[in-house]
């Protein structure tokens, strides 16, 4: 039996608006019932109601719908709440005022790695993604949350070099770059050049010639260019950004899992969200969505200008996930 959509309310959390949600929303935990106010204009029993959380970007809002339809089809009315990053959601997420968030592996563990240890912790998240998981969950679980399984979705860091130049030399992985010899100015964030997964990454796992860093930032349009251009030869991206095709890149092969595991999972508030429908209707959605899938539900909402919950109810429908 498909559920009537609930009546969802999307939010912008900033920080002086912090305070102010805690407040609010501590009692939308997943353990209320309620009337809902149907489609139809009557009314219908709903399991509870829940806060999806998450950054404002792209891919989490994408993420946040997905997450906010999946809990509706399984019964629960929903509100949505965006905020400007994890220092801001996460707190949220720990209170309770926030009930779950969609979030990735390998930055969760090393934020809460950061908050228990310091920020000169040695990293505890790795290339494998179940060790990743289960460090995450150790530092999560004292918090009072909640951490679901992984899936195969990832968004990590990525390389790409234009199309012509892969050709030009032979380039399949990162390996091939190193085994070349050929020296490489990278295009990144300005501070490639003291973190592990960037410059130092690239000179030591693969043995690269970086000659220099152009500091253009990660995956942004003047970064891409400039390796279109051929000004630099590398460019730092994402391994779901959904725009490398028209400039002509191509992601070379991570051979040698220099970046962490960042695949895409729920995590919950352990005490509003316990309910066993909620994790088993994320765990679902989390089964079937791919790298390829987020890469292609970014590209219509970034290209052709889709909205999100559009974008996330096609694909939900697609999927059988949902009722049409």
């Amino acid at each position: 039996m498909t559920a009537t959509p609930a009546r969802r309310r999307r939010a912008l959390l900033t920080a002086s608006a912090a305070t102010a949600l805690a407040l609010s929303l501590t009692a939308c935990g997943g353990g209320d019932t309620l009337e809902e106010e149907g489609g139809d204009g009557g009314t219908e029993e709903s399991a509870g109601s829940l806060t999806v959380g998450g950054a404002n970007f792209t891919e989490a809002t994408i993420m946040t719908e997905l997450y906010a339809q999946v809990l509706e089809e399984a019964g629960y009315s929903t509100t949505i709440t965006t905020t400007e990053g994890r220092e801001l959601y996460a707190p949220e997420l720990e209170s309770g005022a926030i009930d779950v968030v969609p979030e990735y592996a390998a930055t969760m563990t090393e934020y809460y790695n950061a908050q228990e240890n310091g920020p000169d912790a040695e990293p505890v998240a790795s290339s494998d993604v179940n060790a990743t998981v289960a460090a995450l969950r150790e530092l999560a679980e004292p918090r009072g949350l909640t951490v679901l399984d992984a899936g195969e979705a990832v968004d990590q860091n990525a390389f790409a070099v234009s199309e012509e130049y892969a050709a030009e030399h032979g380039l399949e992985t990162l390996s091939d770059l190193g085994e070349a010899g050929l020296p490489v100015r990278v295009a990144a964030g300005e501070d490639c050049p003291s973190r592990p997964f960037c410059q130092p990454g690239l000179e030591e796992t693969y043995g690269i010639d970086i000659t220099a860093v152009d500091p253009l930032g990660v995956g942004t349009v003047q970064a891409k260019q400039a390796v279109q251009n051929g000004d630099d030869q590398l460019v730092l991206v994402t391994t779901t950004d959904a725009t490398l095709e028209d400039f002509g890149l191509v992601i070379l092969e991570d051979d040698r899992n220099l970046q962490l595991a960042d695949n895409l999972l729920p995590v919950l508030n352990t005490e509003t969200a316990s309910d066993e429908n909620v994790a088993a209707a994320l765990d679902e959605l989390t089964a079937v969505l791919t790298t390829d899938d987020l890469i292609e539900l970014n590209r219509q909402v970034d290209a052709e200008r889709r909205k999100a919950d559009e974008v996330a109810r096609d694909y939900l429908v697609e999927r059988g996930l949902v009722g049409s």
